[in-house]
Order: C-alpha cells, then sequence, then structure tokens
C-alpha cells in the first residue's frame, strides 16, 4: 500500500486532512494527531487555524507535516511561510475555496466561540469577542483577502521554496489554470461540503479533474472518505492518494492519539483487504478499470 507523495514515501495513500480546532475535540488538540499520524506513518495537514502552534506541532513528533494556508492577506501568508520552512514542513496545502467564509448556519445558531487561533497571536487580536454571537466571520474578515486570485500564487511561489498544493479545485477548467501557475499538486475538494450549498460531491468531478491534469502534477482526493473502499475507488478514478479529514477527528474525540491510530489503522486494514480481493497487489495495480461512474453504469444498461 506504500506510495510516494511529493518526495515522501508513506505507508499507505492517506493524508491526514488539515482541519481547525482539533483541541474542541481532545485536550492535546493538533498534537496528538501529529502523533497518531506519526506512528501510522502517513502525513500530517496541519491547518494554520489550528489550537496548537505550528512550532509545537513540529516539536512532537516526526511526522512529515504540510502546513495548509487560506487565501490570507499577504503579510500573515508571509509569517506562515517562514514559520513553515524554519519548523521542517514539507509543503504548503493553499486552501482557495475560502475568499470569504461561507454562510455555517449551525455556528450563527449556536453562537460559536472558537477557541484562539494561537499561530495567529502577534499578527491579529487572538481575544475571543462574543458580543455579536460567533466570534469566527471576525478571524475570517480581519484574515482573509478577497481579491486573491490566480497570480497571487505567483507571489506565493516566490517567497518560498516549499512545494504549493492548491485546494480546492472542482473542475477541469481549475485543474488547468493551476498547472499554468505552477502549483506542485491539486486537491479535489469541496472544503467539506461546509463553505457552499448544493457544491458537487468530490467524487463525481474527480474523472474530469483528472483528465484535465493528465499526469503533469499529483492528483489528490479530499470528502467523503470513510471506509477502505472509498479510498480504492479515489486511486482507481486517478487520485494519487486521499485526505482524511472527520473521521480522525472523530477518533481523536474518542481515545486520543490511540484513537487517530486506530481510526487511521482501519482504513488501511479496509484498502488493503480491497485491494487484495480485487487482485491488486499495489496501488499501482488500481486502476480506472476497477470502477463505473454513474454516468458509465447508466450507459451500459441502454
Amino acid at each position: 500500500m506504500s506510495t510516494i507523495i511529493l518526495g515522501h514515501r508513506t505507508s499507505a495513500p492517506i493524508i491526514v486532512a488539515p482541519t481547525s480546532s482539533h483541541q474542541l475535540a481532545h485536550p492535546e488538540g493538533e498534537v496528538a494527531t501529529a502523533r497518531g499520524a506519526a506512528a501510522c506513518n502517513v502525513i500530517m495537514g496541519v491547518a494554520f487555524t489550528s489550537t496548537c502552534t505550528m512550532e509545537e506541532v513540529a516539536s512532537s513528533c516526526k511526522a512529515v507535516r504540510f502546513i495548509q494556508t487560506f487565501a490570507f492577506k499577504r503579510e500573515i501568508t508571509a509569517n506562515m511561510v517562514q514559520r513553515a520552512e524554519r519548523n521542517g514542513f514539507r509543503a504548503i496545502i493553499l486552501t482557495v475555496d475560502t475568499p470569504r467564509l461561507g454562510r455555517k448556519e449551525a455556528v450563527i445558531k449556536n453562537k460559536m466561540i472558537a477557541p484562539p487561533f494561537k499561530n495567529f497571536e502577534g499578527l491579529i487580536s487572538t481575544e475571543v469577542v462574543s458580543d455579536k454571537g460567533s466570534n469566527v466571520e471576525a478571524y475570517a474578515a480581519e484574515t482573509l483577502d478577497p481579491s486573491f486570485c490566480w497570480k497571487d500564487i505567483a507571489w506565493l511561489k516566490s517567497i518560498t521554496k516549499l512545494p504549493i498544493l492548491i485546494k480546492g479545485v472542482l473542475t477541469g477548467e481549475d485543474a488547468t489554470k493551476a498547472i499554468e501557475a505552477g502549483v506542485a499538486g491539486i486537491i479535489v475538494s469541496n472544503h467539506g461540503a461546509r463553505q457552499l450549498d448544493y457544491t458537487p460531491a468530490t467524487i463525481s468531478v474527480l474523472d474530469e479533474v483528472v483528465h484535465a491534469v493528465q499526469g503533469k502534477v499529483p492528483v489528490l482526493f479530499d470528502g467523503g472518505i470513510r471506509r477502505g473502499t472509498d479510498i480504492f475507488k479515489a486511486l482507481a478514478l486517478g487520485a494519487k492518494a486521499v485526505l482524511i479529514g472527520r473521521p480522525v477527528i472523530y477518533g481523536l474525540a474518542a481515545k486520543g492519539e490511540t484513537g487517530v491510530k486506530q481510526v487511521i489503522e482501519m482504513l488501511k486494514n479496509e484498502l488493503e483487504q480491497t485491494m487484495a480481493l480485487a487482485g491488486c497487489c499495489t496501488v499501482d495495480d488500481i486502476t480506472r478499470s476497477h470502477v463505473f461512474t454513474e454516468t458509465e453504469r447508466f450507459l451500459c444498461r441502454m
């Protein structure tokens, strides 16, 4: 099941997705998650909106780490890049589907107060402000750059030697533009369907993106992975690896670092079982012929 992602060999085509505020799930937060990822020899994605600093995560274990950032204002992004390079992060995941925050009605209704995002200390005020309900939108308004566009990727490349993965691509057209912009990889993602209502399921657009990329850069897949069979399907459709978000948080909430390890190992075991029963000795043996899309299934019935 081992594979190589941006030059880093991992035990399986699995990356822990960068998700925010792990301390809402467990007191040790992203540190426990990173240790679990390291124990399973998979890549750890760390969100800049984490509740542990990137320095704390970096010093906690020897996991291969990718840092995730949004389309932040340039002074914030530049600070993040410098710290990431200094602390041994190996790539940047640039989330581009959030020029502004989506309408998160549960957050508004529950007046959610996000814990302080420690990575912003010294850049903006991290004090919780709750007089108008949720403070999540206030964070977004102060940090995001709504004018962010393709040319800003050239700027980001100019200030770092780290490879850049662009996250939030859902069309072949954007995949082509991303390659032209010089990214090192593409992550097909709809932000967990939390940004825009009625956005397509990522599995339904993976084929289109892979076709547009034509093998020029690796395509990674994010969204809806719950079983090893889901990983198998994504790989068959052309993904190099998958990102795992919610299941890792569930494991973290249940048992901390041990829970994270159990979730990852469960997925690895299910993938191995699926590969064995499908006659695939390695992940490279998983091909497009192993899956049907809904369109193909419909055409077969005609």
